[in-house]
């Protein structure tokens, strides 16, 4: 009855977002308000019954109700409760589930705390996030009912896919849905702007929050999955270039990109045109992702579906968003007009170049993930685009990137003094210079190229550091001063503080562990030591033990240095009945320095076992940096400025916006 229940919320929720996607917005461009309010209820509307549908498959998981088919398909009766919580979403039906709560969480959020946006343009940004809703649940209801009933009900389920079974991975998936479907709003706020026929500051500052917070839960997302990856699939490495992690990664890089063009937009009314694409473009590529983990055409650990008929749907979904959005942009765009013009040497300048620059980046992850999906559909040849194309078409690119995060807070808006800006970086530059010498003598054998990207690493967080200094004027003011400057120091600057030094140490991360690691691979017996990089492992045996649906094999390592114990690493290799599956656990200790790490794998009939060890200095950084910089980005979305202090359009822009021609935009000071 509950499944039946939550299948009903769905129908509902189709029928509330089909008039949320017409009338609003047919009331917005009649200027009829009682249509217009329509637009704030029917979302809310639509987020409780999606919410009844998503409660109702999580009774299902918990209660072990096999007879729906979902629930059989991924669940088992023996899995702890929390992996039965996961499953909802450890699976394709579930997972859109969890999709669509999220797009009309976020269109609630809009229509609940969106009261500094004028109704026509807000029943306009809420009807564009109907029409996604549409597609949604229209996947949904005819492709992925995730409440399709299973008679006669089987006595146990097939249990979920044991790697998925983990901490990490329960929380994973909200977090890049989060992030996925935030960017949804940025693309309803583009399509909205463009139907209105303009952008301006307000728009700037209404659409970057939501960007801001998406970005947020996207960086969250993509460090858990890759802080996963690291201590789950025992290889040692933690991003392996795989085509489902690439398709979170540019939607991220587009994202990054739109929160700087935004900030043009609204300092100086340039890039309208740029943002407004970025938006759209941004969201199309969630979307991509979408159809990647969904169509069957990757093969992978992330992917759910092997449907071609899901396929098929979403990807005409996916054409119909883009080439939809698209051709409403190559109309309503050339009426847009630009705003103040800048020096190629300003703060304006660094933003566009770090536009171009993330841009296209972006665009070489995509070619390299979408090229063996053309070639095998073109030739039937089959080949893998791997980290050697990646690692030696991305990095290059994102050099010039860290080195400008440096020079763009410092130069001055419209026109900047780049050799000025030099002198006050000159604390970033000794700080770089002696991290190359510093390094240069510790690795004086090589690798050659680790050692600038330390500098780099090193360079980024001066810099970052020191543009903080400067705007409280350090040492060039009493200290009561500074103080007083700081207090009052917008929360977005120092939530850019944050984010460029969380990036610095996210380099210095990636550099240290993949230029110096110490990787051992070896069979041993019980009393057995192998030395790893300065440290020495010592195999005490191994001996199984019971897990709550699983059986394993605990191994005990002690760990000495110079003959004095430190550590004792116990990793675990697991074997699931169901589904059956064996999985390893490695044995991580984390210090300053960097992590030793221990794996066990399958014994060899003779007493010994097969162990493969690692010594990855400083490797923990990546996610630390990628902490500090969602710290950077929470730190901006709670300014104040974002919440009570956006630019209120004027009455003229305001009888403008509701008119059906364009007008010149006019913004209240």
């Amino acid at each position: 009855m509950i499944a039946e229940l939550g299948h009903y919320a769905l129908v509902l929720a189709l029928s509330v977002a089909i008039i949320q996607a017409t009338v609003p917005l047919i009331g917005a461009w009649r200027g009829d308000p009682g249509w217009i309010g329509l637009a704030k209820p029917s979302a809310i509307i639509q987020c409780l019954l999606v919410t009844v549908a998503f409660a109702a498959l999580m009774h299902a998981y918990i209660t072990s109700d096999f007879s729906v088919l979902n629930v059989a398909t991924n669940s088992h009766s023996a899995k702890p409760l929390l992996y039965k919580i996961s499953g909802v979403w450890g699976n394709h039906e579930g997972s859109l589930l969890l999709w669509l709560l999220i797009l009309v969480l976020f269109g609630a959020a809009v229509a609940v705390f969106g009261g500094n946006l004028p109704a026509p343009f807000r029943a306009r940004v809420l009807s564009v996030q109907a029409m996604i809703g549409v597609g949604f649940l229209c996947f949904v209801l005819f492709t992925s009912n995730p409440f399709e009933r299973l008679l006669p009900a089987p006595i146990d389920g097939s249990g979920l896919n044991p790697l998925l079974q983990d901490p990490g991975l329960a929380f994973h998936p909200p977090f890049l849905y989060l992030g996925y479907v935030g960017f949804s709003m940025a693309f309803s706020f583009a399509v909205a702007a463009l139907i209105e026929g303009r952008v301006d500051a307000a728009w700037a500052r209404w659409v970057r929050p939501w960007t801001l917070a998406a970005w947020c839960f996207l960086t969250t997302g993509i460090a858990m999955g890759s802080w996963w990856a690291y201590y789950e699939l025992g290889w040692g490495g933690w991003w392996f270039w795989d085509p489902v992690e690439n398709a979170s990664f540019m939607p991220w890089l587009a994202g990054t990109a739109l929160l700087h063009s935004s900030i043009v937009v609204e300092k100086r009314d340039s890039l309208k045109n740029w943002t407004v694409l970025l938006a759209i473009l941004t969201f199309s590529l969630s979307l991509l992702g979408t159809f990647l983990v969904r169509s069957g055409v990757l093969t992978s650990v992330h992917a759910f579906a092997t449907d071609p008929a899901r396929g098929i749907f979403i990807l005409a979904f996916l054409i119909a968003v883009i080439a939809g959005s698209l051709t409403l942009y190559a109309f309503r765009a050339p009426a847009i007009k630009g705003g103040g013009l800048f020096a190629p040497i300003s703060r304006e300048g660094g933003l566009v170049l770090n536009n171009l620059l993330l841009s296209t980046a972006c665009a070489t992850v995509l070619l390299g993930t979408l090229y063996p999906l053309f070639l095998d559909a073109l030739t039937g040849e089959k080949i893998t685009v791997g980290p050697p194309y990646f690692n030696a078409t991305f990095g290059p690119l994102m050099v010039p990137v860290f080195l400008a995060m440096a020079f763009g807070p410092m130069l001055h808006w419209k026109r900047g003094d780049l050799q000025g800006a030099m002198q006050r970086l000159k604390f970033a530059v000794s700080a770089s210079v002696v991290a190359l010498f510093a390094t240069l003598i510790f690795a004086y054998d090589g690798p050659w190229l680790a050692i600038p990207g330390i500098a780099i690493g090193v360079w980024m967080i001066a810099a970052a550091l020191e543009e903080a200094a400067y705007r409280i004027r350090l040492f060039r003011v009493p200290v009561t001063e500074s103080l007083r400057r700081l207090w009052r120091s917008p929360r977005s600057a120092w939530g850019t503080t944050f984010a460029h030094a969380g990036a610095g140490m996210v380099i210095i991360g990636i550099v240290a562990s993949s230029a110096w690691q110490v990787e051992k691979l070896q069979i041993m017996k019980p009393g057995e030591s192998v030395s790893v990089g300065g440290y020495d492992f010592t195999f005490e045996g191994a001996a199984p033990i019971p897990g709550p649906n699983y059986s394993a094999v605990r191994g005990v390592f002690q760990i000495s240095r110079d003959g004095v114990d430190i550590a004792v690493l116990q990793p675990e290799s697991r074997t699931y009945q169901d589904p059956p599956m064996d999985t390893t656990e490695a044995a991580i200790r984390t210090s300053w320095g960097g992590d030793l790490y221990a794996v066990i794998g399958d014994p060899t009939g003779d007493g010994s076992w097969s162990t493969r060890f690692y010594n990855k200095p400083m490797i923990h950084w990546i996610w630390m940096g990628a902490l500090i910089m969602v710290f950077g980005g929470l730190v901006s979305l709670s300014d104040r400025r974002h919440r009570v202090g956006a630019p209120v359009r004027g009455k003229a822009a305001k009888v403008a916006a509701q008119s059906k021609s364009p007008s010149t935009p006019v913004v209240a000071k």
